[in-house]
């Protein structure tokens, strides 16, 4: 039996049960026993169609012989029976439609009953489609209310609404457009089946629909729109049986919020909303129409770029509805005459925060109950800074190119695409007045006939207003992958030659290209990534390479918790990881504060000193080994203070608090440190081991942040969070509450206060001296784990906290390093100085770091120190904070971890150098700029070697250039002196130094 002759009669087995016997649809038939009761149930089904005609007077006979002699309708144009002998189709409709029983019969029932059988296998329950909640398109605002993306399913960016909020008007346009008799039949209308397969056999062209609209929601609902003869079988019995089990009402509401109506929408409130910027309940008559015909076609009938076809197809729903009596003939007039009224197309898209929007909907999972964002149509509010978010986004990515492309590490991979066949498409189409664009020559000094310098008000290199190039209008078109980056993309237009490879703008521009890494590898229509700059007038671009290297950022606010940017990795399209919540890293040195903290709140001052000496702690319970840790070039600098061994980072002098310095017992003095990290939520469990003070396990960005928050607020901790609330409609489903803050009881506010002083240290002078001239504002921690596989700097103002992490992924279980001095103060500093002058360019208060809280300012007396020795002295030394003893007075312990015979007794003669380095191996704090000059023979002692008392040194921060980032082999020497220092002036020795120490300047 023909191929197609046992689809075509499957499908009328299929009908003829649906409109004789929609109780009783079999959905499986004996192919040995059952081929007479087809046989009969084809008959019937005909005798069927034959009545449903006669009822509006239609010569069924006629138009199925007028179809079936036309030749042209089997072997010309049409292409649906391609293959099938026209006579078999003929004696076969005479068998079953007129009784008779042809001896040359073609129909054998065991291959109809064979496919169908194996058609309707696993049909869709139509009970499904009862309960069916759509999913919508959720509006994400940020922090200002202001709308900042939107978030749905693919084929879902609708807003639901009921069918008793639609008006009665709207749904009769689409039934008169659609399904006039959809009142009345039982989801399966036999005279559109029939009449839209002999038209398409008699006049090949658009092919015409037969579907109901309750077959429409089955197909978009529920069996999927495969263009096959099992899809349409399938379809038929799930819509019997829908009507069966559902209302009128029911159907048309999912009809009409789950059609596809163009400009990206779906159902009636959304497409009301994107067509003419009002909801479905505002709708007038010739609007109510133009929707009502956009189903057929929302592409042919498009009425942004086919206004003509969307006004006929208009006008013939207008017909409809007045044939129909759902409007009058003066309301039709009035309505063929309207304009289309069509508000602006607007789209809203999203380039930056996806990471973020994903941390929203896991967030609205867990603290709303909402199994999805997309599984309505819901308003959310954020806490993010929409213009802070795009540019802390930018200057990550820029910064992890220019790290890859300054060490050698840069490696191009090919174009994002090739746009030649679009361009060769556009030409075709529409060719231009000139041929395929040339790159323009370069401008000549003015005067010179035939060149004009550029206008002020134009951009340079933008050509005069005309028609489009093809490749401009190409790439304007295009849809590149790498969607959420922030380097314009550009069009390869020629690739060398006298004028050298030059690239296209969007804007129309053409500019001259650095290729770099790309050298001799571009082909034309190339899109690449670039960096423009002006060169003299000129557009001038470099280009840039996608990294390997990642990078994350979270700004935060302290107080509240709200994240105001978060950047998850370098790009959402290449890692949907977000390595701000989702991974873990080693961070190094920005986790020693916490075995500070835990010294200070035992009541060590910043001022006491500590010996930056080897040191072995033994084995914790007797098991394993012991640990002696190293500085970064292995030897320490003597006695030093506590504040400089942290704005100096020093491994040895943290290793040295926990002997004595916090408990009495190194594993004590571990566990007061693991306490701390547990109620900072830093960890769910503390691996107590040693190395763990030097940031050895591996922690949470978002985490991270909370603690050095926590330090900002004199230890009260937020919770982060983006979520603000999510509501239905007038609904509101969640709310974020404010709770006061969490406070980190194991130490108290003065050791915080302290802690926060220090750290405002570490950008004074120490490792991040290169914020020197943000420091009034600004605290925190450079880190940098072993082998240098992670650089971090944590900081905070007094209102935001800042982390940023540069890394490579390791989820191939290999770790990579970033190189060789490849330090968080190299990498990470120059990240979130950009960050945070973004935050204040975007609203974030610019505030010196306040002092202490009235509860700490009590038990806190201020007294002027020798910065190097830690020594009081009678004034103009570094103002430092004291904690006071129970009894009202300073507490004195400059001596107690080193006695003050010990220093006596270590005058050195050598030339040791040991404050050099930064955190585990990886940091360079590298010149000391607070360090006095040895023509002043300064003895930090006061006169105790016999040397009179010199007026104390005072540092004054010097002027740090704009925090451009700095990149080895950028430069000879990093413009922030900092630890990065490439090329060191020589440095002199002062012998009768008693710290070991070596004085610079």
């Amino acid at each position: 039996m023909n191929a197609i002759l046992i689809k075509l009669f499957a499908t009328a087995l299929t009908l003829s049960q649906v409109t004789t016997r929609p109780d009783a649809i079999r959905t499986q038939f004996d192919p040995a026993k059952d081929g007479p009761e087809v046989v009969q149930l084809l008959r019937d089904g005909c005798a069927h169609m034959r009545k449903a005609f006669d009822i509006e007077d239609i010569n069924l006979d006629d138009l199925i012989s007028t179809a079936m002699e036309d030749p042209k309708a089997v072997a010309g144009e049409s292409k649906l029976l391609h293959g099938l002998d026209i006579g078999e189709l003929n004696t076969s409709y005479k068998q079953f439609c007129k009784g008779e029983n042809p001896a040359n019969s073609p129909f054998v029932a065991r291959d109809v009953i064979e496919f169908y059988n194996k058609a309707v296998t696993d049909l869709p329950d139509a009970n499904a489609l009862k309960t069916l909640r759509l999913p919508g398109a959720t509006t994400i605002l940020d922090g200002r209310g202001n709308r900042f993306s939107e978030t749905f399913e693919p084929n879902g960016r609708r807003v639901a609404v009921p069918i008793g909020e639609i008006p009665p008007l709207v749904q009769k346009a689409f039934i008169a457009a659609e399904d006039k008799r959809f009142l009345t039949h039982h989801g399966i209308d036999e005279r559109g089946v029939i009449r839209a397969f002999i038209g398409n056999l008699a006049s090949p062209g658009r092919p015409q629909g037969g579907s109901t609209i309750t077959q429409q929601v089955v197909k978009n609902l529920s069996v999927g729109d495969d263009v096959t003869y099992e899809r349409k079988i399938r379809e038929m019995i799930v819509a019997a049986r829908a009507e069966r089990v559902m209302t009128k009402p029911e159907i048309l509401g999912l009809y009409l919020n789950g059609i596809y109506l163009g400009r990206g929408a779906y159902g009636v409130e959304m497409a009301s909303r994107s067509y003419f910027g009002k909801s479905v309940r505002d709708l007038n008559v010739a609007e109510a129409a133009l929707l009502g015909g956009m189903p057929k076609g929302p592409n042919f009938y498009n009425p942004d770029r086919y206004p003509e076809r969307a006004r006929e197809r208009r006008a013939y729903v207008l017909t409809r509805m007045k044939e129909e009596g759902t409007i009058t003939e003066a309301e039709m007039n009035t309505a063929l005459a309207a304009p289309l009224g069509l508000a602006p197309l607007e789209r809203l898209r999203q380039d930056a925060g996806f990471h973020f929007v994903d941390h929203l909907t896991r967030e609205a999972r867990t603290l709303a109950g909402l199994d999805s964002l997309t599984a309505g149509a819901y308003t959310v509010r954020s806490t993010l800074n929409a213009g802070l978010q795009e540019a802390t986004e930018g200057i990550l990515q820029e910064s992890l190119s220019r790290y890859e492309a300054s060490t050698g590490r840069a490696r191009y991979e090919g174009p994002e695409a090739n746009l030649a066949d679009a361009v060769r498409r556009i030409e075709a189409a529409a060719p231009a007045p000139e041929p395929a664009p040339a790159p323009p020559p370069e401008p000549a000094p003015k005067g010179k006939k035939g060149h004009k310098q550029p206008k002020v008000a134009k951009p340079a290199g933008l050509k005069p207003a005309g028609p489009k190039p093809a490749w401009q209008r190409a790439l304007e078109t295009a849809r590149l992958p790498l969607y959420d980056v922030h380097w314009p993309a550009a069009i390869v237009l020629s690739t060398g030659g006298s004028a050298g490879v030059r690239v296209g703008l969007a804007d129309g521009r053409v500019a001259s290209l650095n290729p770099g890494a790309a050298r001799g590898r571009l082909s034309p229509y190339d899109v690449v990534r670039v960096k423009l700059w002006d060169g003299k007038g000129v557009p001038r671009a470099d280009l840039r390479v996608r990294p390997q290297v990642q990078g994350a950022v979270l700004v935060m606010e302290n107080r509240t918790g709200r994240i105001l940017a978060m950047a998850g990795g370098f790009s959402y399209p290449l890692s949907q990881l977000n390595r701000v919540t989702q991974s873990v890293r080693q961070p190094g040195s920005t986790l020693k504060p916490l075995t500070y903290l835990a010294a200070l709140n035992a009541g060590l001052q910043p001022n006491t000193l500590v010996m930056d000496a080897r040191v072995t702690l033994p084995p914790i319970g007797g098991v394993g080994d012991s640990w002696s840790p190293k500085n970064y070039e292995g030897g320490g600098s003597g006695p030093t203070t506590l504040r400089r061994g942290l704005e100096h980072s020093k491994n040895l002098v943290t290793a040295q608090l926990l002997r004595g310095g916090i408990a009495e017992k190194a594993p004590a003095s571990l566990q007061k440190v693991c306490d701390i990290a547990l109620e900072a939520q830093l960890y769910a469990e503390c691996e107590r081991y040693y190395p763990f003070v030097l940031g050895a396990q591996p922690v949470r960005m978002i985490d991270l942040a909370a603690f050095y928050a926590a330090v900002a607020n004199e230890g009260e901790r937020p919770s982060p969070y983006g979520l603000e609330s999510v509501t239905q409609g007038d609904k509101v489903l969640y709310q974020h509450a404010d709770r006061p803050l969490a406070r980190i009881g194991s130490a108290d506010r003065v050791a915080f206060y302290q802690l926060k002083s220090i750290l405002q240290g570490v950008t004074q002078r120490g490792t991040a001296a290169a914020l020197a001239r943000f420091s009034p504002f600004v605290a925190g921690k450079t880190g940098t784990s072993e082998d240098e596989n992670d650089a971090w700097f944590s900081g905070f103002t007094n209102e935001i906290s800042i982390v940023v992490w540069v890394g490579y992924d390791n989820a191939d279980g290999k770790r990579r390093t970033l190189g060789r001095g490849q330090t968080g103060g190299h990498l990470g500093v120059p990240i979130f100085a950009q960050v945070l002058q973004a935050a204040w360019a975007n609203g974030v208060p610019k505030t010196p770091l306040t002092g202490p809280s009235p509860e700490a300012k009590g038990l806190i007396a201020d007294a002027p120190i020798d910065l190097r020795s830690g020594q009081r002295v009678a004034g103009g030394g570094f103002m430092e904070h004291f904690r006071l003893s129970v009894d009202g007075r300073l507490a004195e312990t400059r001596f107690k971890l080193v006695p003050q015979e010990q220093i006596y007794a270590m005058r050195p003669d050598s030339e040791q150098d040991g404050d050099e380095q930064d955190g585990l191996p990886g940091e360079n704090p590298g010149r000391m700029p607070d360090e006095a000059p040895d023509s002043d023979r300064y003895d930090p002692f006061g006169g105790l070697f016999g040397r009179p008392d010199p007026q104390p040194y005072a540092r004054r921060a010097q002027p740090v250039p704009a925090p451009e980032p700095y990149w080895p082999g950028a430069r000879s020497r990093s413009p922030f002196g900092d630890d990065d220092e490439v090329v060191r002036r020589p440095r002199r020795r002062d012998p009768d130094y008693p710290f070991g120490e070596d004085p610079n300047y």
